[in-house]
């Protein structure tokens, strides 16, 4: 997908704290992860911009502070966020992975897509459609070795089809992105972290080198080789002796705890009963260990067939039955460890609702560009006097410049000194409707000092209003003027039918038809648009409710993402 440079790619832009919280949410549903791993996945300072492939495939891609790609979506208005290389470099178990042999990473480099015999091991319950990491399956002296992911993709196929190997033909995965691809450019192109050893049975170690070796230059299996095996990304390798530890430690935690309550009737214990709620439950709070399986596997265990060493205990083939005591002094000296729960997100269905709430809620954002009598002051102060600012940016501009021409009163700390920059702005008229009758010109003309507050409020009068409005999977608007909120007013009409009439939607990406539509069914009465009445053509469309329909309407906006703050209810029906 990124095998060519991008057909079109715009300028970065920073995400609001806001947006950044909804993405690290949305991060954590889709891959079942902390909240704090998610915060270094979805870092503070994070960017968005948009790009097109050079298929022209829309995209939106997720930028950090230094400009690493971290996460990209693909299509107009897609839900799939698809981590890149550089996130799975920082969490290596974010994704199910697919192995591959060393010689088959510079074809998928290439734009090629993983076929079937190329799949040396893979995370089991593969389905199709699903997001998988690619990564790099080597033996360095005799020992086998697991790349970090170096690509990403969709399974073609289920897992299923991946057990025959060799048997099977097609393509395993749907690659989409590629270390060294044209996405990966776009960041710092550092190394991928070090391979890291994996520990799997004997027989499947065997296997693995074999079909390494017979495999030569073109990293396909051959013959019946069945070296898919299904193994978990070894994030933290465990040396022979440290997994002989934690088995001997979950396994005397399990016999002081769980084992030690069942009746006698409850065994022989079935293998597979044995390990999932026994074993695994009682293993430290470490990273999850998985043991593949051995000779022993299969058959039933009962307490009695456990040879107690005193480091190694061992299931033993032999029948014979052994009397065994719980009681003994081996036993009685083991500290129980606690047990604890792994904690899980609390009220996920109540979260994923507001989620999709805060989802599509547009963002109004007020702007004002230096004019008239600010543009100078503007320009001494170190601002460019065609860039629109937020009342915070004002603010600070005006904090430097006191701070750096030392024009706080030195007898009222709260007042500042107006110098002549200062001056000549707020001495100098509003534009037209932003001054009240009553302000006189003559007061502002005399005035020398000035509180810090008011300072800043009259040299936003001066300037002039912008607003932008954005919403998620669309282009922000940004228009000069005042924005006004949205006018839903109850008036009495021919005679005592009521009707709730609505105007001054357009700026908020509400359109009129769709709108009547939507309301003649909720609210069950008629609806109609027309040009505002009064006003002259182009000036806005009237939307007619029949009813007082107040409520609904209200409903209505905020459901579609218009913040409260910019509907403005009426009651004109006369009720007292």
């Amino acid at each position: 997908m990124f095998k060519k440079p991008f057909g079109n790619l715009k300028t970065s832009s920073p995400l609001r704290n806001s947006d950044r919280k909804k993405l690290r949410n949305r991060i954590t549903e889709l891959f079942s992860i902390p909240v704090e791993d998610a915060d270094l996945l979805v870092p503070e300072g994070i960017l968005s911009v948009k790009f097109s492939t050079h298929l022209n495939e829309q995209g939106l891609a997720y930028l950090s502070p230094d400009s690493n790609p971290l996460w990209f979506t693909i299509g107009k208005g897609s839900e799939d966020m698809i981590p890149t290389v550089y996130t799975l470099w920082k969490h290596v178990k974010l994704l199910p992975f697919l192995s591959t042999p060393k010689a088959v990473i510079p074809i998928l480099v290439g734009g090629a897509d993983l076929m079937i015999p190329g799949v040396v091991h893979h995370t089991p319950s593969l389905k199709e459609g699903q997001l998988v990491s690619v990564c790099k399956y080597e033996t360095k002296e005799g020992t086998p070795t697991l790349s970090p992911p170096l690509a990403v993709g969709r399974m073609a196929v289920s897992s299923d089809q991946l057990a025959e190997g060799g048997k099977e033909k097609g393509k395993a995965v749907i690659v989409l992105h590629t270390w060294k691809d044209y996405l990966w450019e776009m960041g710092n192109k550092s190394d991928p972290p070090e391979d890291v050893p994996i520990q799997i049975g004997n027989a499947d170690a065997e296997q693995s080198a074999q079909s390494t070796e017979e495999n030569g230059d073109d990293g396909q299996p051959a013959g019946d080789h069945k070296g898919n095996g299904q193994l978990d990304y070894p994030g933290w390798p465990f040396a022979g002796r440290e997994v002989t530890d934690l088995l001997h430690k979950s396994l005397l935690q399990a016999l002081a705890t769980t084992l030690s309550n069942l009746p006698t009737s409850a065994f022989p214990v079935p293998s597979t009963t044995f390990n999932t709620s026994h074993i695994l439950p009682a293993r430290p709070n470490f990273p999850s260990l998985v043991v593949f399986p051995s000779s022993a596997i299969g058959k039933d265990v009962d307490p009695r067939d456990l040879d107690m060493d005193p480091r190694d205990i061992t299931i033993k083939a032999s029948t014979h039955k052994v009397p065994y005591d719980l009681s003994e002094d081996y036993m009685l000296r083991w500290a129980k460890w606690k047990p604890r729960l792994r904690r899980r997100p609390r009220r996920r269905r109540l979260q994923r609702g507001k989620r999709e709430k805060e989802k599509s809620e547009l963002d109004v954002l007020e702007l004002w560009k230096p004019h008239g009598s600010s543009v100078a002051l503007f320009e001494g102060m170190g601002g460019s006097p065609s860039k629109l600012y937020t009342s915070p940016e004002i603010r600070d501009l005006l904090n430097a410049y006191i701070a750096s021409k030392e024009l706080v009163n030195k007898h009222e700390q709260a007042y500042i000194n107006l110098d002549e920059l200062l001056a000549a702005c707020v001495s100098a008229k509003a534009p037209q409707g932003k001054k009240k009758a009553k302000d006189t010109d003559v007061a502002e003309e005399d005035v020398e000092f000035m509180k810090r507050a008011d300072l800043t409020k009259k040299v936003v009068e001066r300037m002039q209003t912008w607003y932008t409005v954005s919403i998620e999977g669309r282009d922000p608007v940004t228009k000069k003027g005042k924005l006004v909120p949205i006018n839903v007013t109850t008036k009495i009409r021919q005679g005592r039918k009521a009707c709730t009439l609505i105007t001054g939607f357009e700026p908020f990406h509400i359109d009129a038809e769709e709108m009547a539509e939507d309301l003649r069914k909720v609210c069950a009465g008629a609806t109609s648009v027309s040009p505002i009445p009064g006003k002259p053509a182009g000036s806005g469309l009237e939307v007619l409710v029949q009813g007082k329909q107040t409520k609904a309407v209200a409903d209505y906006l905020l459901g579609k993402g218009v913040p409260k703050k910019w509907i403005e209810l009426a009651d004109m029906t006369g009720k007292k």
